[in-house]
């Protein structure tokens, strides 16, 4: 494995944390639209939250999955081809809520509930299916030696991936509770925290089910036991951090520790797959590995040239995009108070 592949595999790690960390709040508070706000004024409120960075936070998952089709396109293309179903789902879903935002907008006010509800499915609909996805994926898939994948049901949907479906989704919606808290005045600002509160009792016995699914059902904690057990150990941290925090009133280090708990699965799953992008329940000499699937070196070099000329750029804007808007929501701001 050269140096180049090895960057390019973490990148696209760094590049999934950016999008779960960024996106995942933003799917919070589509969720929180129909489960938080009492009223279409309370709606507005929480839309406002997110409406001058939702479009740019999923630019991180573009940029992922074009990252994905340069650097390794078998792994993109065997994930893509096996997984369609799934991801034609995800597809529905950020379509559905982006398109949201806008139909509420100029929809009659009568109609505009149709649109609240499609943000809030959507925005269930996409980290379900995610994780869905990653943790069927590190399971092991019937991929063959042409790194065809077949799989049935079973295969997609079985406890560990249902469990991970509904964690990240759960995950999601407390990033967005604690971002509402922070972005927020008012009523809905003292319901968010007061939701999360409730809610991170769910989140530990939720990590513990994890753990115990991954134990049994995936080779973690034999290949990488170490790497394991630290990603598990500090999930759990940085849950009982963002929960404490949150207590006190230290919204923004609730915040962050939610986030960075997002950040802390996508490395738990990136490390437990390398050296492989895919492993294969028919046999491990079927294995799709970093090595074998990624694209030429002369390719990966160039890239890695536009990436690193590109990215300062990227996260230049994004960290003056968020100090631009960095003002709370009040309830008297939204239109019609």
């Amino acid at each position: 494995m050269s140096n180049l592949q090895l960057f390019w595999y973490i990148l696209i790690g760094v590049l999934f944390a950016g999008f779960f960390f960024l996106e995942g709040f933003d799917f919070g508070v589509g969720m929180s639209v129909k489960t938080l706000a009492h009223n279409e004024k309370e709606e507005d409120q929480l839309i406002e939250t997110i409406g001058p960075v939702w479009d740019g936070n999923e630019v991180w998952l573009v940029t992922a999955g074009g990252a994905m089709f340069a650097s390794f396109p078998y792994w993109y293309a065997s994930l893509f081809s096996g997984y369609y179903l799934i991801l034609l789902l995800v597809l529905v879903g950020l379509i559905i809520r982006g398109v949201s935002f806008e139909f509420r907008h100029h929809m009659p006010a009568d109609k505009r509930w149709i649109w609240g509800w499609t943000l809030s499915i959507g925005s269930l609909i996409v980290p379900f299916c995610f994780g869905l996805l990653f943790t069927s994926l590190v399971q092991g898939m019937p991929i063959n030696a042409n790194g065809d994948l077949s799989a049935t049901f079973t295969d997609y949907v079985n406890p560990l991936s249902i469990v991970g479906g509904v964690a990240l989704t759960l995950l999601s919606y407390l990033h967005g509770l604690n971002y509402i808290s922070l972005k927020t005045t008012g009523p809905i600002r003292t319901r968010a925290r007061n939701y999360a509160q409730a809610l991170y009792g769910v989140a530990y016995v939720g990590l513990v089910a994890f753990a115990i699914l991954l134990y049994f059902n995936t080779d973690f904690f034999e290949v990488r036991l170490t790497s394991t057990v630290i990603f598990l150990a500090l999930m759990v941290i940085l849950t009982v951090v963002a929960n404490l925090a949150l207590f006190k009133g230290k919204e923004k280090t609730a915040f962050l520790a939610s986030g960075l708990t997002m950040v802390s699965l996508v490395a738990l799953l990136f490390t437990g797959l390398f050296p492989r992008l895919i492993i294969s329940s028919i046999s491990p000499e079927y294995d799709l590995l970093i090595e074998n699937a990624s694209s030429s070196p002369y390719t990966l070099k160039i890239m890695s040239f536009v990436a690193i000329g590109l990215l300062p750029f990227v996260l230049g804007y994004t960290i003056w995009s968020y100090y631009i808007f960095r003002k709370r929501i009040k309830h008297t701001d939204v239109a019609g108070y």
